[in-house]
């Protein structure tokens, strides 16, 4: 018995969880080594009722609406345009002011990632782009996508994957995995 519903994104408990795996497994259905990609969150319910033509193209049919009194209605990801290149990530982000019908937002994002054990030996003195060198020629560097999301009220929610085990079944998700990140996306909304 499978836990994946008919579009191949697994099961979770609530709509911001679902939201993270569906845009993780979209991202993986792109590959690695991709840039990073920005999602503005919208009310699936809302989007329907306000933009039919948009939930027709996005594939979003009635039936797919909860009943009346159930949990909150899913949230649709809707991706934005392409990040600038060359503008640091934390700049980037302090530009971003969505409209009200947003009701979170995403990020998905490529990193390298050292287990603790080596973080302990990183020499000290390193400005960032020596830092990140020391990290990229690492023998035990592990690539990771991250994906976080963020509503509103300050709920998050997170999904990381590491290339080498790059299974739907591997991703770990909690709502604490990269803190920064989440606060920064939080402040899109302030």
């Amino acid at each position: 018995m499978s836990n994946l519903p008919d579009n191949g994104t697994p099961l979770a408990a609530n709509p911001l969880t679902r939201a993270v795996l569906e845009i993780d497994g979209y991202a993986s259905g792109l590959g690695w080594d991709q840039p990073a990609r920005l999602f503005a969150l919208v009310d699936t319910a809302r989007l329907r009722a306000q933009e039919p033509a948009l939930a027709d193209q996005l594939g979003l049919t009635d039936d797919a609406e909860g009943d009346e009194g159930s949990a909150p209605a899913p949230l649709t990801p809707v991706e934005q345009d392409e990040l600038p290149a060359g503008v640091p990530l934390d700049e980037f982000l302090a530009t971003i002011a969505w409209p009200d019908a947003v009701a979170g937002c995403a990020l998905t994002i490529e990193r390298l990632m050292l287990p603790p054990t080596a973080e302990e030996s990183i020499p000290a003195g390193l400005d960032d782009g020596e830092l990140a060198k020391w990290v990229a020629e690492h023998p035990d560097r592990q690539d990771v996508r991250i994906t976080v999301a963020v509503l509103r009220d300050g709920t998050r929610d997170s999904a990381l994957r590491l290339k080498q085990k790059d299974s739907e079944t591997e991703v770990l998700t909690g709502s604490s995995l990269v803190p920064g990140l989440a606060e920064a996306l939080g402040a899109t909304f302030s």
